[in-house]
């Protein structure tokens, strides 16, 4: 504790000195520096998100809040993307006088790590409000991915009535599966019905799984569960890593149900290697799975091969 301590403060109090060595040997600041020496993916991303956060530049930390605003508003996107990137990259350039001419690698390096900074910035924001969206039985909306996460899991088997007994089936604690989503809320519904949707086969052999005789789990509470644990894993940023090496450009919701989906499958394996004695064992167990995973996160060159998982599982 106390070595970490020292060490974190030696960081702190030598690192203007350490960069301004390495500007005045190399001609090159420490954004120019990562984005040629870093491998593409989380290494570079980070370095670069690690190294504006930190700058006691001026006009960088007010285009930092700048792109913070914009992303926060789910303006970080569509039409809004490409100009956003390049009032960042100009503005650094302008900054650091970095000659575009010259350095036309590193401003398209440092404008991909721009898209996927604040692009996943914009996919926290977005999972937000949607997980602090109820589910609202009103809503025909809602209603219909409730049904559809049904007809999905269980296409051979008609659902008697809105409220039944059939819910338990495919792992609801009630007859009315809307109790169940209030920790996550609608974010756990998509979850599950995306799931479904996509990976439809997959979700099915995973439900039947869960139905085993002596090592069986409820399998929908346990999708809202990897709910809260994907959206905790994206929120305090540990899933950067698996993010920035997964997706190229901006990460969107459709990245954040493959990692959920990724989850549940890992999950699955996880839950019968631990071999439970009865599902009083979920705590212990889904627990030391979240150990795993965050272990693996911590090093910057991971990433989950989802479809891999899916098509061999």
């Amino acid at each position: 504790m106390l070595f970490g301590s020292l060490y974190w403060y030696a960081f702190w109090f030598f690192r203007p000195l350490v960069k301004w060595f390495l500007r005045k040997t190399t001609k090159l600041c420490e954004l120019q520096r990562v984005c040629y020496g870093e491998p593409s993916g989380a290494s570079r991303t980070l370095g670069v998100e690690f190294s504006l956060v930190h700058s006691k530049v001026q006009r960088i930390q007010e285009v930092v809040g700048m792109m913070n605003e914009r992303s926060e508003n789910c303006e970080f996107t569509g039409k809004f993307l490409k100009s956003n990137i390049e009032l960042a990259v100009i503005s650094l350039i302008r900054v650091k006088k970095i000659n575009p001419t010259i350095h036309t690698q590193f401003i398209k390096s440092f404008g991909r790590t721009v898209e996927q900074i604040w692009g996943y910035k914009q996919l926290t924001v977005e999972v937000e409000n949607l997980r602090r969206t109820p589910y609202d039985a009103s809503n025909p909306e809602h209603e219909d991915l409730l049904i559809g996460l049904w007809e999905r899991l269980n296409p051979d088997i008609p659902l008697e009535a809105r409220i039944t007994k059939q819910w338990q089936d495919i792992g609801f604690q009630g007859d009315d599966p809307k109790t169940d989503f209030r920790g996550m809320g609608l974010l756990g519904l998509h979850n599950l019905y995306y799931f479904s949707d996509y990976y439809q086969k997959v979700a099915q052999h995973v439900l039947l799984h869960s139905q085993h005789p002596v090592n069986g789990y409820t399998f929908a509470i346990v999708g809202i569960n990897l709910t809260s644990l994907a959206y905790h894993l994206l929120q305090d940023g540990a899933a950067k890593t698996h993010v920035f090496n997964f997706v190229k450009g901006s990460p969107v919701m459709r990245h954040f149900h493959q990692l959920y989906c990724y989850l549940f499958c890992e999950f699955d394996r996880f839950w019968f290697d631990s071999k439970p004695k009865s599902i009083m064992d979920f705590t212990r167990i889904i627990d030391a799975f979240e150990v795993s995973i965050r272990s693996s996160l911590a090093n910057p060159q991971t990433v989950f091969r989802i479809n891999m998982l899916v098509d061999t599982i």
